[in-house]
C-alpha cells in the first residue's frame, strides 16, 4: 500500500484529521473505568448536544460501531412491529434503513426517489392522514450527495405526529441542523466523518419521546441494548469496552470546534470549501448528479469518461483519493468530499489533477 501521509483524501470517510487527532491516535490508550474517563465522556456529550442544538433533556450514546450500528441500534430500540414506518429511500443508505426494518419484522413503506433527485411535498402528500407513526431519513444520502429538505420533512412530521429519526453520518457539522426546532427525535452521527476522526464510533441523540420509547421497550439484544447504554452512561461510562482511543480523538476535536467559534463556523467552513471547488470545475465535463448537493460531498457524472476509472487514476497517478460508486453508479459517479481537514489549497491540488487528466484526455 502507498505511503499514506503522501496522500490526500477528499471522500466522505474517513477524512483527513487534524494534527492534534491524528496524535491521540498514536498514543498509548489508557484504562477507561476511570473518574477521568467519565468526565472525558460526559464533556463530550455536552459538546455534541450543544452542537446538534438538542434540548436539555436530550440524551448521548457513544457505540463502538460504524453508523449502520447505530442505525440497527436505533430501529430495534425506538420502533416496534407496531409502527408504520415511512422511509425516504433515495440511495444506498436509504435502502440500508429499508433492510433494517425488513430484518427487524417492521411494518414499513418506501418513500422511492430516483438518484440524485430532491424529495417535494407532492411526493409526501399521498402518505399524510394514512396512519403512519414514524419516519426515517438519511438527511445526507452520501451515496449520491443529496441533501434532503429537513425542514419541510420535519413540518409534514410534525403535521401527522411522528417519530422523526434523523441519519446525519456525513451531514452532522457539515450542513445546517437545529435538533430541537426541527423537532427532531433521534440523530445518528458517525466518528469518521465531519468529526473527522478515526471511525468505530457512531452516535446517537436521543430526545425525550425516544427515550420514552426506549425505555417502554424490550429488545432481544445484549450489545444493542439502549437502556443498559444509557444506564451506564449516567455514570460516563459504555455497557462494554469502547473504542477509548477514538473517544479521546472525538473529545479534543469537539473542543477544536468549539475553539474556533462552535458548529456555525465548521459549517461555513465546508460550505465555503464546497462552493470554492464546484466554481472552478464547472469549465470541465463534468455534472453535478445531486440535486439541492450536502456542503459535504460533491457528486459528480463524467460526460465522456468512467467514473471509476477516474477515481483509479487519480489514486494510482496523483495520490489523490476521492469516492468511488458501486452498482448502478460505478461508472457514472464519483464523489468529491469537503469534510476533515482540507484547505482551498487542497482543492487547487484535486482542480489541477482533473485539468490534467482532461488535457491527457481521460477526462
Amino acid at each position: 500500500m502507498k505511503e499514506l501521509k503522501n496522500l490526500l483524501n477528499f471522500t466522505v470517510g474517513p477524512v483527513m484529521s487534524s494534527e492534534a487527532v491524528r496524535q491521540i491516535g498514536g498514543e498509548q490508550v489508557p484504562y477507561f473505568r476511570t473518574p477521568e474517563f467519565s468526565e472525558l465522556t460526559f464533556d463530550s456529550e455536552r459538546l455534541i448536544k450543544q452542537f446538534a442544538h438538542a434540548e436539555d433533556s436530550a440524551r448521548v450514546l457513544f457505540l463502538t460501531g460504524s453508523g449502520t450500528a447505530a442505525m440497527e441500534a436505533t430501529v430495534m430500540n425506538v420502533l416496534t412491529p407496531a409502527d408504520r414506518v415511512l422511509v425516504v429511500n433515495g440511495g444506498s443508505f436509504g435502502h440500508r434503513f429499508v433492510q433494517l426494518c425488513d430484518i427487524h419484522g417492521l411494518n414499513y413503506t418506501e418513500i422511492k426517489l430516483p438518484m440524485g433527485k430532491q424529495l417535494t411535498e407532492l411526493m409526501l402528500q399521498p402518505f399524510a392522514g394514512q396512519g403512519f407513526t414514524a419516519l426515517l431519513v438519511n438527511v445526507g444520502e452520501t451515496s449520491t450527495g443529496v441533501h434532503y429538505d429537513i425542514d419541510l420533512i420535519s413540518r409534514f412530521c410534525q403535521e401527522q405526529d411522528l417519530l422523526l429519526v434523523v441519519d446525519a453520518i456525513s451531514s452532522f457539522l457539515a450542513d445546517p441542523f437545529d435538533m430541537a426546532s426541527l423537532h427532531v427525535d433521534v440523530m445518528i452521527t458517525g466518528s469518521q466523518k465531519a468529526l473527522a476522526c478515526a471511525p468505530g464510533i457512531s452516535v446517537v441523540v436521543l430526545g425525550e419521546r425516544a427515550l420514552a420509547r426506549v425505555e417502554g421497550n424490550k429488545v432481544r439484544s445484549m450489545y444493542f441494548d439502549l437502556k443498559d447504554a444509557l444506564k451506564n452512561a449516567e455514570r460516563g461510562q459504555t455497557p462494554f469496552t469502547p473504542a477509548v482511543g477514538i473517544l479521546r480523538q472525538i473529545n479534543a476535536r469537539l473542543h477544536e470546534i468549539a475553539e474556533a467559534g462552535g458548529d456555525a463556523i465548521e459549517i461555513e467552513r465546508t460550505r465555503l470549501l464546497a462552493e470554492d471547488f464546484r466554481q472552478r470545475i464547472r469549465h470541465l465535463p463534468l455534472e453535478l448528479f445531486a440535486e439541492s448537493p450536502s456542503n459535504a460531498v460533491t457528486s459528480l457524472h463524467p460526460l465522456h469518461a468512467s467514473a471509476y476509472d477516474i477515481f483509479v487514476c487519480l489514486k494510482d497517478e496523483y495520490h489523490l483519493w476521492v469516492c468511488p460508486n458501486g452498482g448502478d453508479l460505478r461508472d457514472k459517479v464519483f464523489r468529491v468530499g469537503h469534510i476533515g481537514a482540507l484547505t482551498v489549497e487542497d482543492n487547487t491540488v484535486l482542480i489541477d489533477a482533473l485539468n490534467d487528466l482532461h488535457t491527457r484526455g481521460i477526462l
